[in-house]
């Protein structure tokens, strides 16, 4: 790929093909969805996008499918959902709510959610995020997926409707028929829509799954809900960083080092 395509500024005589930029494992996961106009529409859509606006569609191509490059289909232990990536310039980067390293948690520009989980995890036993880089986890086995894979920059939920949903629930449904024992974190009503789809796939596979909800940790909505992702004075989370290690433990895994315990 060229440092031209890296940047997102693309011409329309260099399409996007998406299923080159797919790692092989993922691929062969949704083979039939790859083939499908579904998918092929999306491809168009994308590559239109970029080149009519170019930087302003995120993250750049190159960064599209980089949740699943860092977490390969058998490494999968833990699912964590999002909806879109970051809509403010200079965030996204292809994990759902990481942002990059250097942006620092006392600065403005670090994400009220990402400031919200940083606070679970620490009234969950461990040290709070010293910075918004979540590959570490990637890298652990946690999936990092947003349900729409690219944006516009300042228009939530504007890539909604180019074939993203479909790709992404054919891929939750895919790996929860496939592979057994994933923990599934869905953090407000949009991530909770997929349980249907994890639900069936187990019933239709007769796969085991856990799967964990709570509000979204954006904003104040981290303390609404029946199942807050905070409880209200901050006093304790949703315990899910705590409960998901003491699962992998009960089933004689390695826990995820969400960051040093305190």
């Amino acid at each position: 790929m060229t440092n031209h395509q890296q940047h997102g500024q693309m011409g329309s005589e260099e399409p996007i093909e998406l299923s080159a930029l797919l790692p092989d494992d993922w691929a062969a996961l949704i083979q039939k969805h790859l083939q499908s106009g579904e998918f092929k529409g999306l491809e168009e859509k994308l590559t239109q996008a970029y080149d009519e606006l170019g930087e302003l569609i995120q993250p750049a191509p190159a960064y599209i499918f980089r949740a699943l490059r860092e977490t390969p289909v058998n490494k999968v232990k833990v699912v964590i959902l999002g909806q879109d990536p970051y809509q403010t310039p200079g965030l996204a980067q292809g994990l759902a709510f990481s942002i990059p390293k250097e942006i620092k948690p006392g600065w403005r520009a670090f994400p009220s959610s990402l400031r919200n989980i940083s606070k679970a995890i620490a009234l969950d036993g461990y040290q709070a995020l010293t910075h918004g880089d979540l590959g570490h986890w990637a890298q652990q086995g946690v999936l990092l997926l947003n349900a729409s894979l690219t944006v516009q920059l300042e228009l939530a939920g504007s890539h909604a409707n180019i074939g993203w949903q479909a790709f992404t629930d054919t891929l939750i449904y895919e790996l929860a028929s496939k592979q057994d024992h994933i923990i599934w974190l869905l953090w407000g009503s949009h991530a909770q829509k997929k349980k249907i789809l994890i639900e069936s796939a187990m019933t239709n596979s007769q796969k085991h799954h856990v799967i964990l909800c709570a509000s979204h940790p954006s904003g104040l909505s981290v303390y609404k809900t029946n199942e807050p992702f905070i409880y209200p004075g901050d006093t304790h989370s949703c315990g899910h960083f705590k409960h998901v290690n003491q699962i992998l433990e009960q089933g004689g895994n390695p826990p995820i080092l969400w960051n040093k315990p305190n």
